[in-house]
């Protein structure tokens, strides 16, 4: 029996619809942006597999300092422990964060590290006896699938068998010159009931790479911090990179109050998660009462190896390498889109930084469940190239080790692809 035999038998995989869904590939090994399936065929990760693997597969630098650390110390409670690991990746992320971030809440993924801000934001206000209990957030945005995330992503096909058991939250369209005006008012309209505002900073990721102005969302930033309502700004997608800068709040003068990451954290190693946030909302914790302690946490929060991963993917990340390798793919995404958008198939070419996004004429919507969806996905595995199309929306999104000759291959399957489909 095969291996792909083997897991049909016993596997149920994400985001998948097992009756019709391709057989699952087998991957053996990963070396750079190359990954191997049983037979020796190679597929370059053009998606960084789910936007996590930022430094490349099998990475040996991080593969040591995870292996020293299991034999070190592989985990440790939490609650009335700590770690050198855990308290010097704190130290070294809130160096090159926003200087308003003040504290590390470690969890597991990206939808907890939501999941930690928007109760932060619930229960300090809850702390100081004000009843705001209300979330802001854009049409259209993806924050994860664990029941709070949910709640503050848009109402789509993701969500729809839970709406009615989600929390009500105020929606907005995404910021521009035009709107801004009315967005404003509806905010000071709604500021008394509103904690927070939640947000996909530059990039809405799962609803096909939208993006949008960092003017636009800094103007709306700054409004609500006069309204005094807390900003949370989900770095899970976007940062460690993605978007040319460390993070895409880089883009902004006005800083959020709270930040969420995870994917890249570890640099594609393992699940982790974090969210930081200001010195004011970790003390609005701080009493004699343990009824205002935040209740949350994770059985393995924190995780030695997890931070140890972390701590060699940022040494990876902050290296003058990894830069030049970042401002490469920026400049080679810019070429190649110049070249193909006035192709006569491409609704749309859009570009932030390493993500390249285009979006393809069917005659209708942009649609997640676009038949031209399946069809591109089959051309570019045959072609030995992962990448993952949102609908009718392809995007590139690579590891920062992927060579030039990779990235042209890339390019040129996909021209072939706008010719052939």
């Amino acid at each position: 029996m095969t291996l792909t035999e083997r897991d049909l038998k016993v596997i149920w995989h994400p985001y998948t619809q097992m009756q019709t869904a391709l057989p699952p590939i087998p991957i053996l090994r990963g070396d750079g942006a190359l990954l191997f399936d049983e037979n020796g065929k190679e597929y370059i990760d053009a998606v960084s597999s789910w936007w996590t693997n930022i430094h490349g597969h099998a990475n040996k630098y991080i593969a040591q300092k995870v292996a020293e650390q299991l034999l070190q110390l592989e985990h440790v409670i939490f609650a009335g422990f700590t770690h050198q690991p855990a308290v010097e990746l704190a130290e070294r992320l809130l160096t090159i964060l926003p200087n308003n971030q003040a504290k590390v809440f470690y969890s597991d993924n990206g939808s907890t590290a939501v999941e930690v801000a928007i109760k932060m934001c619930l229960q300090y206000w809850h702390n100081q006896g004000v009843k705001r209990t209300k979330v802001l957030a854009f049409k259209n945005a993806y924050h994860g699938d664990t029941f709070g995330a949910m709640a503050v992503s848009g109402r789509s096909a993701f969500t729809a068998a839970f709406d009615s058991l989600l929390f009500e939250v105020e929606f907005i369209d995404l910021p521009t010159a035009e709107n801004m005006k009315q967005l404003k008012s509806r905010i000071s309209y709604l500021r008394s009931e509103l904690a927070c505002f939640i947000f996909e900073p530059l990039v809405q990721g799962s609803a096909g790479m939208i993006m949008y102005e960092a003017e636009h969302l800094n103007e709306l930033i700054v409004h609500c911090k006069a309204e005094g309502i807390f900003t949370v700004d989900d770095e899970v997608f976007t940062g460690f990179g993605r978007t040319g800068k460390n993070f895409a709040c880089n883009y902004l003068t006005e800083q959020p109050d709270i930040m969420c990451f995870s994917k890249g954290l570890t640099g594609g190693t393992m699940a982790f998660g974090l969210t930081t946030c200001t010195q004011k909302i970790y003390d609005a914790f701080l009493s004699t009462d343990k009824m205002k302690t935040l209740f949350h946490g994770h059985s393995y929060t924190a995780n030695p190896i997890a931070c140890a991963a972390s701590l060699a993917s940022l040494d990876i990340f902050l290296s003058s390498e990894t830069e030049a390798n970042i401002q490469r793919i920026v400049k080679a995404h810019q070429a190649f889109a110049a070249k193909i958008k006035d192709h006569a198939k491409i609704k749309t070419i859009r570009q932030t930084g390493t993500i390249l996004a285009m979006e393809w004429q069917t005659g209708e919507d942009t649609n997640y469940f676009s038949s031209l969806r399946d069809r591109l996905y089959k051309y570019f595995l045959d072609a030995g190239i992962i990448l993952r199309p949102l609908g009718n929306v392809i995007y590139i999104l690579p590891p920062y080790c992927i060579t030039d000759a990779q990235l042209n291959y890339i390019y040129s399957k996909i021209t072939d692809a706008l010719e052939e489909i």
